[in-house]
This record gives structure tokens, sequence and C-alpha cells, in this order.
């Protein structure tokens, strides 16, 4: 892809770009760049919605450009609080370094690994000392920080607001200058902490970063962004079946950002299927995303398995409950199959007519179960159980 090209791929892309100047002279240099995307890793699973940057950074990796995906290991012990009303539970070390473990196995899924760096923050944030600290806060003031709208919101409601939580974007805002960024991307929610790395280059002597922010991608509730704690996501290291029967649930109304922003099917192309069938592009967007991130063999399977579950049917193939017993209550094997927190949880789903056995709603809250049947939760939760007193094993 020529420069100018690039140029204009990425602007097409992109929300906000700081500043297409200094983006297009920087692309147009011959130089390889080193952009810098971050994650913070609160759970280890990447969605559709950090395909949307990835997607882009990989077209950047392609024209030669060196990306550098940061695990905010360090950061993740803070918890990043963009957008939130309320101090993110913080997460032990181990616990950012599992995660990001995760997010390493599955960045490479869109990004090739070969011209990749994938680096954690811990590798120099965690050597600053307590005089390093008070530098770095000493370059922002808090009416500037107090700018950002979540802070701004929180201060206002009389909302806490912990210091360290004031910390964050300066943090995130050092890791552009230990790298020496000269590009870093992010959603439209990171602007604020992206700008800070702009403004600290500067103080410390680097030529600021370029900033491009991209859209962020509606959740599967149609409201919120796409997010893991919201639950609202589609992970794209989830089996395959999960993946297409969560493409399916999509709303009607943001199919079109769903092809836009995370598939390179043509405009024209998903346009004319979402006016002439919106059923049949849900089918298209599902095998399109699978084939993506699980390879073409997963797609016939996928779809095969939804289809049957979609018609009422038990899937083919199921994981198998053994139990060390003779017989157990239907209150006991929802909790044991996990589709119950409690004993009221499971009275609740039973009330609700959500649970059956043997494809029959289960009305008795006192039901005992059968060595052989087949419990269900919904339209995609099943089990098979099996009496065993010997070999009691979840398969």
């Amino acid at each position: 892809m020529e420069r100018n090209d690039l140029f204009e791929t990425v602007k097409r892309g992109a929300v906000d770009i700081f500043s297409e100047e200094g983006l297009q002279k920087r692309l147009a240099s011959g130089k390889s760049l080193k952009i810098k995307f971050g994650a913070d890793p609160s759970r280890p699973d990447l969605h559709l919605g950090h395909s949307v940057t990835l997607r882009m950074l990989r077209k950047l990796q392609d024209a030669g450009h060196e990306i550098i995906f940061v695990i905010g290991d360090f950061t993740g012990m803070i918890g990043d609080p963009s957008g939130r009303n309320k101090a993110r539970l913080p997460l032990s070390f181990e616990d950012t370094r599992r995660n990001g473990k995760s997010y390493f196995e599955q960045v490479t899924k869109i990004l090739d690994p070969a011209k990749a760096r994938i680096t954690y923050n811990s590798e120099w944030l965690g050597k600053l000392d307590f005089a390093d600290v008070l530098k770095l806060a000493g370059k922002y003031t808090l009416a500037r920080i107090l700018e950002r709208d979540d802070f701004a919101n929180r201060y206002s409601n009389n909302q806490p607001i912990g210091l360290h939580e004031l910390l964050y974007p300066l943090m995130q805002g050092y890791d552009s200058i230990a790298l020496g960024a000269d590009i870093e991307v992010g959603g439209t929610d990171q602007t604020f902490n992206l700008l800070v790395g702009r403004e600290l280059q500067k103080d410390y002597g680097q030529e600021p970063q370029e900033v491009i922010t991209f859209p962020l991608l509606p959740g599967l509730d149609g409201v919120e962004k796409m997010s893991k704690s919201l639950d609202n996501y589609i992970g794209i290291d989830e089996p395959a079946e999960i993946i297409f029967e969560k493409c399916m649930k999509v709303p009607d109304n943001i199919m079109p950002d769903y092809f836009r922003l995370t598939t390179d099917i043509p405009e024209e192309e998903y346009t004319r299927l979402l006016t002439r069938d919106i059923r049949q592009a849900h089918f298209v967007y599902a095998r399109e995303i699978v084939r993506l991130y699980h390879g073409e063999e997963a797609v016939e399977q996928a779809e095969k398995r939804y289809r049957s579950i979609a018609s009422g049917k038990a899937p083919e193939e199921m994981r198998t409950l053994t139990i060390d017993s003779e017989e157990i209550s239907i209150i006991e094997l929802l909790k044991q199959a996990g589709f119950a927190a409690s004993n009221s949880d499971a009275r609740r789903l039973i009330d609700g007519g959500g649970v059956k056995i043997d494809g029959v709603t289960v009305g008795d809250v006192n039901l005992s179960v059968r060595n052989g049947a087949v419990l269900s939760r919904g339209k995609n939760k099943f089990v098979q159980v099996r009496f065993d007193r010997q070999h009691a094993e979840l398969k």
C-alpha cells in the first residue's frame, strides 16, 4: 500500500487524529514507526471491540511499522477509571500477568507475531522510585486531570476518587516515554489518556506522538460500548459455536456498524444483504467472524449447532456431568452443572420456565432427575447426566 493511500485508509477508519499533518509527515518519512496500543488486562478476553483498532494496526504492520502491544500489568493493579462512576476493584500482580498471557495468545490472531513486540509496562513502571513518581505527578495539575469527564462527573456528584486513580493517565502516558512511541492508538474513550502521553513526551524532551482514536463498537445490548466488564461482548477466543450464536444476537439496527468495523466485506455487499434479508445478513456475518478467528473448517459445525439449538433440539455433542450418587434433585443438579449459583437461583430459573429435562420444561422444584437425562438452561446450555458412584467428574 502506498504511503499516501495508507494515510487515507487510517483517516477513513479513525474518529480523530492529533495531528493529521504530523501523522502524514511521519508516514511519508519512510521510517519504521513505533506504534503503541495498550490493553488493561481486567479480564483475559480480547473482543471484537478491540479488533476495530487491531485490524487497522495490522494494515500499519503490513506497511512495515513496528506494533508495540503494551499489556498493562502494572496499571491493571489500579484499573483504568475511564468511563467509570466508581473505582475499579484492583487486580493482583499475578492476576494481571495471567490475564496478560491470554492477551498475548489472542492478539496474534490479528497481528503478525513476527512483526509485533508485546511487552508489559511493569518493566519500567515497577522501577520508578518515589522521587520519580513525584516528578511525574508534577507534570500535570489537578485541574487538568479533572477535565476528564469521568473524574469531573464523580467529583461534582461527590463520589469518591482515589488518589491512585488520578495517577492512571500519567502512568499510561509514561508508557509512551519509556517506549519512545511515534504513534499511539486507542478507542475514543481513551482520548484523554492518549493526549496525556503526547504532552508528557514534550516535557521529557521527546517528539510528541501522533494520536489516533477509533470508534467504539456497541455491545450486544445495543446501548453500551462492547466491554468485558459489562459482559456484552463477543470474545475472539471464545469457542466457534459461542461466537456464531452471539453474532446472531447482534441487534438489527447496529449490524451496519459490526460489518463496517469488524469485517472486510464491502459496504455495497453488506448493505444489499441488510436491506434484502436481515436474518440472512446475520448468518453471513456470523460465518465471517467464525472464519476470521477459528478458520474456514469451524464455520460449518458452528452453524449446524446453532441451527439445531435454534430449532429446539439438543446438540449432538455436549458435556457429561458424572454424579457420584444414584439420584439427584433438579435443584442440586442445576448447581452442580453450573447453571445456577444457589438454591434460590435454581428455583428462580425453574419458576421462570428456563429449565428443561429431555426437552420438557420443568415445573416441579422437587423433581428427581434420572440417569441419562439431558438438562438444558435456555437455548444454549446443555449437559447430559450420568450416575457413577466411583468416577464422578465433569467432562
